[in-house]
């Protein structure tokens, strides 16, 4: 299904150019209440991280959806999961998130909830497009909605985070936290103290701009040198809107997704809670694929996009996924991807087998990947679908014979082309990856120049 604005995760965009404007905004919070509060006292509840922009966009949003009539409730700074939580627990018809995630202060983005706390699905997110470009037509002065601000947001939600955490207390574990100076700054350190953690906190004052700005899980080097430095056990790093978690075992090594998901699934399987297989994505390493096989679990791929793992893991019945970036779902815990609730998961399988992070991942041997991201102008799929790239893929594929893996997808965020490659040697899959990048590249431009 082709659409104008929504990708695979919400709006998202540069702020002052389009569709990331103050009139697109107002806009898409009227077409938003059109199609999600239709009934009488429909309430959205708004929140949003620490960019600056975020204040701009909270308005004119707020402005839309009361233009539409509905009630809507102001959360302030919170996790995305945090709102699709919130959404739920106050039976609101929908939950709003601005938002770009782990992209600098300068781009923003909005993502719907409905009102069971799940991503909009494509046919919902169609009907709210079909809307945005016509006529905003406002609803009678005294059917507008009222607009109130949630007072006890943050209080809710650490309560909930703290109740996903099902093992003894932390009991003085050093735990570095990297808050990204994000959303998560106030309640993250709340809920692990509150269990326990002996905590070090970093990246927890934003300031409107330096939302992910050298921290974070994209930039883990300020956090493995504070977990080394400080003798701690283990580190946390979350993203600027915390639906996402990467970690650092005690000797500064980088945890990733893959590892994280592998941890989480072995200790389910342990405590005999694990139903269907386990999702992944067409990023995941094959290591991982490797060491859940060797544990007798079935592994499956989705398209790369937390919503896709969460749509598979639906259908089969599934319970744990996620992506090597740090998405995670535990459906058992909540409904979406949830940096703090993926974090909680790891540290209890820490207190229950009693072992470091590093054992804990140790069996998952990571086979080489290489990934290469290409900047394109205009639009990937005629790249692609060219014969040069397809011939390409093609060849290296027959020439991998089934010891690796290649993938080539667009990014559903950023104007990018992302080339991987995977298999058992190193210098192989280096040369590969640069090879098979190079075509695109050339391919792009002759596309370019025609």
């Amino acid at each position: 299904m082709k659409r104008q604005y929504f990708g695979t995760d919400g709006v998202r965009g540069r702020v002052g150019q389009p569709p990331m404007t103050p009139e697109f905004a107002l806009r898409l919070g009227w077409a938003a209440g059109m199609v999600l509060g239709r009934d009488k006292g429909a309430r959205v509840l708004v929140g949003k991280d620490t960019r600056r922009s975020g204040y701009l966009f909270e308005s004119a949003i707020e402005a839309g959806l009361s233009a539409a009539g509905v009630e809507v409730g102001l959360l302030g700074p919170l996790p995305t999961p945090g709102v699709a939580f919130l959404t739920r627990e106050l039976q609101a018809q929908a939950g709003v998130v601005i938002s770009a995630s782990h992209n600098p202060h300068h781009d923003n983005g909005v993502k719907l909830f409905s009102s069971a706390g799940d991503k909009l699905g494509d046919e919902v997110e169609a009907e709210i497009e079909a809307l945005i470009d016509r006529p905003l037509a406002c609803v009678d002065p005294q059917a507008l909605g009222m607009v109130r601000r949630v007072r006890d947001a943050q209080s809710r939600y650490a309560e909930f985070c703290a109740g996903s955490y099902r093992a003894a207390p932390l009991a003085g574990m050093r735990v570095v936290l990297d808050c990204a100076n994000g959303a998560a700054y106030q309640v993250a350190p709340r809920v692990l103290r509150e269990l326990g953690a002996k905590l070090h906190v970093i990246a927890d004052q934003p300031d409107g701009f330096n939302i992910n700005r050298d921290c974070g899980s994209t930039h883990m080097e300020t956090l493995t040198s504070a977990v080394v430095a400080l003798g701690a056990e283990v580190g946390i790093a979350l993203d600027g809107d915390a639906d996402r978690c990467l970690m650092v075992d005690r000797q500064g090594r980088v945890v990733d997704g893959d590892d994280l998901l592998y941890v989480i699934a072995a200790q389910r399987l342990r405590d005999e809670a694990l139903r269907g297989p386990v999702v992944g994505t067409l990023m995941s390493n094959l290591g991982l694929e490797n060491a859940l096989r060797r544990l007798g679990l079935g592994f499956e791929r989705a398209q790369v996009g937390d919503r896709y793992v969460l749509e598979r893991l639906k259908a089969t019945g599934g319970t744990v996924g996620g992506e090597t970036s740090g998405h995670t779902l535990c459906l058992d815990r909540t409904t979406t991807g949830d940096g703090i609730v993926t974090a909680l998961q790891v540290l209890a399988a820490m207190v229950e087998t009693g072992e470091p992070l590093a054992e804990l991942c140790r069996p998952v041997q990571k086979c080489p990947q290489v990934l290469i991201n290409l900047t394109v102008a205009g639009k990937a799929a005629p790249i692609l679908e060219s014969h040069a790239v397809r011939d390409a893929v093609a060849s290296m594929e027959r020439a991998l014979a089934g010891r690796g893996r290649v993938l080539l997808r667009a990014s559903g965020t950023e104007p990018l082309i992302r080339v991987m490659v995977e298999s058992e040697d190193a210098g192989e899959t280096q040369a590969q990856a640069e090879a098979l990048a190079e075509r695109v590249r050339q391919a792009a431009e002759a596309l370019v120049a025609a």
